[in-house]
């Protein structure tokens, strides 16, 4: 089966790519390795949620924040080089903007990880790191990004 194939049999649906807020693009390619820049939960172009985790925004929200984000991020790699070229993740970087205390971003990044693991299967496994912030672009709670291996 194809990753698009796998995403359709999800009722998974890649948004549009979000328009860069600054000089930068969504996505750049070395050799086999796709990098994204960082998305935040975007959707339909709008900011879905702003605050910091274990403050204004629950962890279970932001568990779920991340989880559109990590799509952010694939739409990005489809759009720069097609879902079904990637051959496997290799490694997720989840951003989260934390209340004083609040120490439980590998719970909040783990919406990033298990929709990759969902999609990808095995090929999904991948290296992590989830970092507390004092803030975010936009105020939002959680930013990833992500690189994949490609063919």
């Amino acid at each position: 089966m194809t990753w698009s194939g796998r995403l359709a049999e999800l009722g998974i649906e890649l948004p549009s790519v979000p328009k860069p807020a600054g000089a930068y693009v969504p996505a750049v390619r070395t050799g086999s390795l796709v990098y994204t820049a960082g998305q935040v939960p975007l959707v339909d172009g709008a900011v879905a949620a702003t605050g910091k985790v274990g403050g204004e925004i629950s962890p279970e929200e932001a568990k779920g924040h991340a989880r559109t984000c990590a799509l952010n991020a694939l739409a990005a790699v489809h759009d720069l080089v097609g879902i079904d070229s990637v051959v496997r993740v290799v490694k997720v970087v989840g951003f989260v903007a934390s209340a004083e205390g609040f120490t439980g971003q590998p719970t909040v990044v783990n919406g990033a990880s298990e929709l990759l693991g969902e999609v990808f299967g095995e090929q999904g496994a991948h290296a992590r790191s989830a970092v507390g912030v004092a803030e975010l672009p936009l105020g939002v709670p959680v930013e990833v990004e992500l690189i994949v291996e490609v063919r």
